[in-house]
């Protein structure tokens, strides 16, 4: 089991010389995911070597620029590489509205059709699953409406003990009743203990993305044991009223999240434009939780069972 994490772009509304608005692809249990899409997405895409035809799924927290200039720019390109699968975006509902007289114009013979998933912003919501991963919107605070995202690997069953398969003489059957949870009685007429059938599978892998939102202690139940949560700290604390006011979070606060919610890392991302020297939003939230880390463009992060 294992879930990779490339940023794409880590900066807040104004790109930067090195940083890009926010963007970025996760990858779990191989499938390819695109979280935002602001400006200049498409060549980082490039720039990290990561393959257009597999992102089938684009997911917009809220419609600000930031977060979403990028994408008819992108929807044109797939269009021109000669894409045929159905690419869904999941989005607010005003997005099909905005976007359209732009599909009309600029993209009107895409050789491939476009889903538009409705998100809600009100309460948590399963908005995609398969046989392998689930991914749940669940609502940030912010000054239009935004959502995170909970992505997750499905449990995989036990795995049967080779040795138990010998010194039983399971068959197939047997292997997969075992695997499903059925009691197995020996010869004895004794029920075989599971620790002695069954390794226990690798725990699920899990990643939560909460960017923009001011300090909303009410996501805490949804990313609660994560293991990576992405985070906004677009301010350090002393700002911590502009924050308010902007409905943004300061890294102190950001930590303090993390902290509460019992996640694995700490992910910082969307920087005001403000700060040339991010190392005291780093300490700020060390402060607080000590294992965190300031995302860069183009870095990836791995979670491997």
């Amino acid at each position: 089991m294992s879930l990779s994490l490339t940023i794409l772009g880590s900066n807040s509304a104004l790109p930067t010389s090195d940083r890009y608005p926010t963007a970025q692809i996760l990858r779990v249990s191989e499938r390819f995911f695109l979280i935002d899409c602001g400006e200049g997405t498409q060549m980082q895409l490039r720039r990290n070597k990561i393959n257009f035809s597999k992102i089938n799924h684009i997911f917009l927290s809220h419609l600000h620029g930031d977060h979403v200039f990028g994408l008819i720019g992108l929807i044109s390109t797939f269009g021109l590489l000669g894409r045929r699968k159905v690419l869904t975006i999941h989005a607010h509902e005003d997005l099909k509205g905005l976007l359209q007289p732009h599909l009309d114009y600029f993209c009107a013979d895409l050789p491939y059709s476009i889903v538009f998933n409705d998100l809600s912003y009100e309460e948590p919501r399963v908005i995609y699953e398969d046989k392998k991963v689930i991914v749940q919107s669940f609502p940030l605070s912010h000054r239009v409406p935004t959502c995170g995202f909970l992505f997750k690997e499905k449990p995989k069953p036990a795995n049967i003990r080779k040795e138990a398969i010998v010194r039983y003489q399971l068959t197939v059957p047997e292997i997969v009743a075992i695997k499903a949870g059925e009691e197995f009685i020996g010869e004895d007429g004794l029920a075989v203990a599971s620790e002695e059938l069954l390794t226990p599978a690798p725990k699920p892998c899990s990643y939560a993305f909460c960017s923009d939102t001011r300090y909303y202690r009410r996501v805490i139940p949804f990313i609660e044991g994560v293991d990576l949560l992405y985070h906004e700290a677009t301010f350090l604390h002393e700002l911590k009223d502009l924050a308010k006011r902007t409905s943004h979070t300061t890294a102190k606060q950001a930590a303090t999240i993390a902290r509460d919610a019992r996640v694995g890392k700490l992910l910082l991302g969307h920087f005001s434009s403000r700060y040339r020297d991010l190392t005291p939003i780093l300490d700020e939230a060390k402060g607080i939780f000590e294992p965190t880390v300031l995302v860069s463009d183009n870095q990836t992060f791995e979670v491997n069972r």
